[in-house]
């Protein structure tokens, strides 16, 4: 510690550590936590964020009664991400540094460890209802043998519907469970899995409002994750939408985001990724504008998910006592799938017996359970305005993610917009922010287990329209890495050198200082090593 002080008084950033939860209950009676993640959402793609095609009316709400982080930061995929948020530890000390596969590395097994504890857990044990619905994706061990200590009820849920994997078919999900047992094949004709998490949810919160307890409700969505599964009224509202294409689409929306104040006037977009074509020299614009339809269609029926939550909420009389966190996993994904991706749980046919077409193929549109298809870098490049990459990267395409906050006993924001908040926060935070806001102690020890110190912050000062301390955050992901400190960014992909960004006055991540200012890149490189070593990130081959 004595020598990570001495870093960071060097390269001018101050002296402050991690704090652990210590501002407590800011309200007589414990509060509800509603959290609600999304999956491969980029950051621009909510209207309250800069999007100006796709509807998010009821996000749009929740922003203009709450609070907006403009710097907040998720692992950069799905896994690390749910292992972060749910742990306050960084993913490669609970066993989840890349997905669910397993590595035989400590950081690297695909399972949580037992070396965590989970908010449910923790807010478990001092009391609180326990809910999830929907994907889980921190367990390699989906098969029909039984339920280990991956498994969400083994980690504090008391009820759960949802999917242990990670993507599927949102009309016949894989590895759909209620408690601890397979559903099986889906019987309704009319289930779109999206929907269902939705309906799900509130059917717990009605179940949870007789019972004087606190809730802790997490809901994971899949939307808008590949596969391009839409429903066809929503999907036939967006046809037509995008007739101008990435480049209008990308220069609108930066644009839209400055006016907002999103994002500041002089970081300048980051280029168009150099293996899109300009869109008036693209082939198959029909079918691009289609993949870009379906992904729309996906938000659309999320955020109409999101709102038939948030209304029960109401109902039950919970609203004003209820903390309500949204953010996304990650950056927007720009994985082509392709037609030997067969593996990825892709069935041969849907449940109706059509044959499924796997893969982006231009010669089928998207958007039907036929189908199995993403939409893509262009588009990707689009939701991830105005920064640079994607999902898996550490650069902001991949790592910065919306971070919606209500909490109407607490937050009071202004009533015609809503607030920003441009303080800087992570995924290890949402644990050290539910056991503050919730008055339960962090423990060293849970169900016999030695368990590893918190890693996080609690969020609660930016609530309050004050500072967060002042901390180095650090990033690592199949060899892309990085480590943010108050202005400065440290960034590299796999294999590559470390770059370095003023992130005031260049967070769209433009002109690499590295050159300029070897002595803070040593220093900070020197810090991630010593972080690496610590939580156990190992080269990636």
């Amino acid at each position: 510690m004595r020598r990570l002080l001495m870093c960071l008084a060097i390269l001018g950033l101050g002296g402050d550590a991690p704090a652990e939860p210590a501002t407590g209950a800011v309200t007589k009676e414990r509060p509800n936590i509603l959290l609600i993640v999304a999956d491969d959402l980029g950051y621009s793609d909510l209207g309250c964020y800069g999007a100006e095609v796709i509807m998010t009316p009821n996000l749009n709400r929740l922003a203009t009664e709450g609070l907006r982080f403009t710097q907040f930061y998720s692992a950069g995929r799905g896994c690390p991400t749910r292992a972060a948020l749910l742990t306050g530890l960084y993913a490669h000390q609970t066993g989840v540094g890349h997905t669910t596969i397993d590595f035989g590395l400590a950081g690297y097994r695909g399972n949580l460890n037992r070396q965590c504890a989970t908010i449910a857990q923790l807010l478990g044990a001092a009391g609180y209802q326990t809910a999830m619905v929907g994907k889980w994706h921190l367990t390699r061990h989906v098969g029909r043998q039984g339920p280990d200590h991956t498994w969400p009820r083994q980690r504090g849920f008391d009820d759960f519907y949802g999917t242990l994997l990670g993507a599927g078919s949102y009309f016949d999900p894989v590895t759909l469970m209620r408690e601890n047992e397979f559903v099986g094949q889906i019987e309704n004709a009319d289930f779109y899995y999206t929907e269902a998490i939705g309906e799900q949810a509130a059917a717990m919160l009605d179940r949870a409002k007789d019972i004087a307890a606190p809730f802790f409700l997490y809901v994971a969505f899949t939307a808008p994750h590949w596969p391009l599964h839409a429903r066809k009224n929503i999907l036939d509202s967006y046809a037509g939408r995008f007739y101008m294409g990435w480049d209008e689409l990308r220069a609108k929306r930066h644009q839209r985001m400055i006016d907002m104040g999103i994002v500041h006037r002089y970081w300048k977009l980051a280029p168009r990724d150099r293996r899109v074509l300009p869109w008036t020299e693209a082939p198959l614009r029909a079918w691009h504008q289609r993949r870009m339809e379906a992904y729309a269609a996906q938000v659309d029926s999320m955020d109409r998910a999101v709102g038939a939550i948030l209304e029960k909420v109401n109902q039950i009389g919970r609203a004003e006592s209820t903390l309500v966190m949204f953010l996304s996993d990650n950056g927007a994904g720009a994985e082509e799938i392709l037609a030997d991706w067969r593996g990825l749980h892709i069935p041969k046919k849907t449940t109706r017996g059509l044959a499924v077409s796997a893969g982006n193929d231009p010669q089928t549109m998207p958007g039907g359970e036929e189908t199995y298809q993403s939409y893509g870098v262009p588009w990707a490049n689009v939701s991830n305005t105005p920064f640079r990459l994607y999902k898996s990267y550490c650069h902001e395409g991949g790592i910065a993610v919306p971070l919606i906050v209500r909490w109407p006993e607490v937050i009071q924001p202004s009533l015609a917009t809503g607030d920003l908040t441009r303080e800087i926060g992570h995924a290890i935070d949402i644990m050290a922010t539910c056991c503050d806001v919730a008055g339960v102690a962090y423990p060293s020890i849970h169900a016999g287990y030695r368990i590893k110190p918190l890693e996080g912050v609690s969020l609660l000062p930016a609530f309050l329209g004050k500072e967060l301390p002042m901390r180095p955050i650090f990033f690592e992901h199949e060899g892309n890495r990085a480590i943010r400190y108050g202005r400065w960014k440290l960034v590299a992909t796999a294999g590559g050198s470390w770059e370095l960004y003023d992130m005031n006055a260049d967070r769209t991540e433009n002109f690499n200082r590295a050159e300029r200012e070897p002595g803070v890149v040593g220093k900070m490189a020197s810090l991630y090593d010593e972080w690496a070593a610590r939580v156990g990130v190992a080269p990636w081959q």
